[in-house]
Formats: C-alpha cells, sequence, structure tokens
C-alpha cells in the first residue's frame, strides 16, 4: 500500500513548529551531509529526520528558512563531479514535494539569508549534537555543528534558540498519515517473522544471515523496501549481547532471539520474539516470566501515564518475577538490573528510537515500544519479547498483536 506524504504534511508540520515557537528569530535548519566511506565513494544517505519532517526532502546539505512570513529553501553548491556522478537537484521537485515555493540557489539563497543575520540578535535552530557520543561509541552527523559555526561566523553576537523541545513534542504523538505508515512497517515485520519462524521451526537455519535475508524478502513482498535498523539475530549466548549486529552461526538447539524492523515510508517498526525449537523448562520459565511482564507494562499504558514512573512499576514487577525464577533474593534496583538491563519502552516513529519526553503524559496518537527481557548470563539464556504499542483514548492497542509470541 502507498501512502502519500505529500506538501500539506510537511506544511502542516512547519505551520505547528512555527504556534509553538513564538519568537520572531528566523528559523534556520540543515538537512544531514554526506558521510565519506572510503576515497570518493560516501556511505548510503539518510535524512536528518526533523529536516524530513518538516520538508520531505531527501537531498543532503539543503537549508530550511523560515522567517515571519516567508520560507525557503537554499540548495547545496555543488561541484561539478556531483553534478557529472551523483546528479543535480530539480528545484521545482523540492518545491512540490515540500510545499515551500520558494527554492534558491547557494549563491542567492545565502546572500538573502546573510543580510537577515546580520540585523538579528537572535536565530532559532537545533542544537549540535557533541561530535563524538561516549555512552554509544559513535561519531555524529556534522551537519548542525557546520550550520551553527557559519551562522556565527556572519554575525558573532547572534544568540541561538534551541528548538529540540518542541520537535520532541511534535513527533511525540503522531499523526493518523503516521499511524498508519507504522502500522504497515508493523505488519511487513510480523510478515517477515512468522515466515522465519514457521522455516526456524520445521527445518532450521544454519546461518543468521540466512535469516536476515528471508526477512528482508519478505518485507520487500509487503512494500517495506528497508529495515528501520541493522536486525538483531542471535543464537544461544550471542543474545546476551543485546544489539548483537554480527551475524553467525545458528546453533540449532539453543534459543534463537529475532529483534527486528521494517520500514514502510519512512517509518518504522520494531519487534522482537525468542524461539527455542525443543525448549526446556528453563526457557519456558524465563519466556512466561517475560511474557507477564509484558502483560503488566501494557495493562499500565493509557493517556496520562508518565513513561518515567510506569518504568519504575514495570522495574518491580520484573523484580517479583525474578525472585520466583529464583534469580534473586531481595528486590532492588540493582538486583532487578543485573539480569534486565534496558528500559521497557521507547518512542516508536520515523526512528526506530524515536524523539518523545519521557517526563511527559502519554497522550492518545503516541507510539512506544513494550520490550522486557530477562538475561541470564550464567545460564546462556537471553529472552526478549517486543511489541508495537498505539496509545488510545481509553487505554492502548497492541499494533503487533497478531504476531504471537
Amino acid at each position: 500500500m502507498k501512502l502519500e506524504f505529500n506538501a500539506a504534511f510537511f506544511r502542516g508540520n512547519r505551520e505547528k513548529l512555527k504556534e509553538l515557537f513564538t519568537g520572531t528569530a528566523p528559523v534556520v535548519l540543515t538537512a544531514n551531509g554526506l558521510l565519506q566511506r572510503s576515497s570518493s565513494m560516501t556511505y548510503p544517505f539518510t535524512q536528518d529526520s526533523n529536516f524530513w519532517y518538516l520538508t520531505g526532502v531527501s537531498e543532503p546539505g539543503v537549508t530550511l528558512v523560515l522567517d515571519k512570513n516567508k520560507e525557503y529553501l537554499i540548495l547545496p553548491e555543488l561541484s561539478g563531479y556531483q553534478e557529472v556522478f551523483d546528479g543535480g537537484i530539480d528545484p521545482q521537485e523540492i518545491a512540490d514535494n515540500s510545499g515551500v515555493d520558494t527554492v534558491m540557489s547557494y549563491k542567492d539563497g545565502w546572500n538573502q539569508l546573510e543580510t537577515r543575520l546580520k540585523r538579528v540578535k537572535h536565530v532559532a535552530t537545533l542544537a549540535a549534537p557533541p561530535t563524538f557520543v561516549d555512552v554509544y561509541g559513535m561519531y555524529t552527523n556534522p551537519a548542525r555543528a557546520a550550520l551553527i559555526e557559519r551562522l556565527k561566523s556572519i554575525n558573532h553576537n547572534l544568540e541561538l534558540l534551541d528548538l529540540s523541545q518542541h520537535m520532541q513534542r511534535m513527533r511525540m504523538l503522531k499523526q493518523p498519515i503516521e499511524i498508519e505508515a507504522i502500522i504497515n512497517a508493523v505488519n511487513a515485520t510480523i510478515a517477515g517473522v512468522k515466515y522465519v519462524e514457521t522455516k526456524f521451526n520445521k527445518a532450521g537455519y544454519k546461518h543468521e544471515k540466512d535469516i536476515e535475508h528471508d526477512l528482508t524478502r519478505q518485507f520487500w513482498k509487503k512494500g517495506a523496501p528497508a529495515h528501520s535498523f541493522e536486525p538483531i539475530i542471535s543464537s544461544g549466548a550471542r543474545g546476551l549481547v543485546l544489539h548483537q549486529t554480527e551475524k553467525a552461526a545458528v546453533e540449532a538447539d539453543k534459543q534463537l532471539l529475532v529483534d527486528v524492523g521494517a520500514e514502510f515510508e519512512h517509518y518504522a517498526a520494531d519487534i522482537s520474539r525468542t524461539w527455542m525449537r525443543q525448549p526446556s523448562k528453563r526457557f519456558i520459565a524465563v519466556h512466561s516470566a517475560v511474557c507477564e511482564v509484558a502483560d503488566y507494562a501494557m495493562s499500565l499504558l493509557k493517556p496520562g501515564i508518565v513513561l518515567s514512573k510506569y518504568e519504575k512499576q514495570v522495574e518491580s514487577f520484573m523484580g517479583e518475577k525474578l525472585r520466583e525464577l529464583g534469580l534473586i533474593k531481595v528486590i532492588n534496583h540493582d538486583n532487578v538490573r543485573q539480569y534486565f538491563s534496558h528500559a521497557t519502552s521507547h518512542f516508536l516513529g520515523i526512528d526506530v528510537h524515536d524523539l518523545g519526553d519521557y517526563n511527559m503524559p502519554l497522550t492518545a496518537g503516541v507510539v512506544i515500544t513494550v520490550e522486557p527481557g530477562i538475561y541470564i548470563r550464567e545460564e546462556e539464556i537471553a529472552v526478549r519479547i517486543e511489541d508495537d504499542i498505539l496509545i488510545t483514548d481509553d487505554g492502548c492497542i497492541n499494533l503487533s498483536k497478531a504476531l504471537a509470541r
């Protein structure tokens, strides 16, 4: 099924941002930039999610300006090499897709913006992330930092206003077309995981990469041409590494943990299941405990719930299950987190870990995951069950309920 995220969607998002940002300062935002893979080759381009949400533009290096009643896009300056090897950018196509009628060349656009910036005290943009994020061990896209550096070079006295909180709250609440896209991503994921489960139970797999290939083919059949994140397919003790993306041989007599999601029209699914072809009594007990925790978590979800408080409730319930399994004697944070080392829920949308305020009450239209897990290193058992949940007016709906646990 083809959904149309048309100019009206992106124009409406820009109008909402203008309503939330009540200042008179110009808003200047940048697309992501290309990143080098090797020599003259780049990594496949992924657009900044906020920029796509506001413009629908999938090209790198574009700049968006919202200034009072004016809005315009500034195209990047392309080298002759880029023109020949990568192709140019069609301004009319950019205008039609985004609903931004004025699309300017690099020179004309920046001349206009510089003139304006020299006469203002403030400019609103999105804060640049740190160059290197220690907790994830990764470098970030430098486009925002480069934009801020350029803005400051034009006017050294400029004070920057951060739009991050506005974007966080806008994207947290999904519009009907966004929910429909997520449902399509979820349904494609369900189809893929069902296929893999059936094949795993009947004939098994020799290698985790074979499972990934089957998932990719099934996603394609359902109109979802990509994975929303690097698939996590872990056999046996390898499932103890939460984001295990390296693929290895399948251990036929061990549990298989599959944490995957299709991407449909930029929107993600994120579903986990854990199977064992000939499950032991211990595996069944651990798996049942994880399912009970998931059911408990879902029973709490409704408008008004604050996720930061909800996490503590789920942690306490998980503690009871861990005690029943004989893994802990005293229920406290440290003991529980020894076997349940991640959060129960995260927001889901354009990004698999989407923007959202964990201290803001949930409202109808928010989409989150519920993914409890129990990881027992000394027994080499790793079980994670994850579903995608839509908050409704009076509770929640499990969008992935059709996929058996």
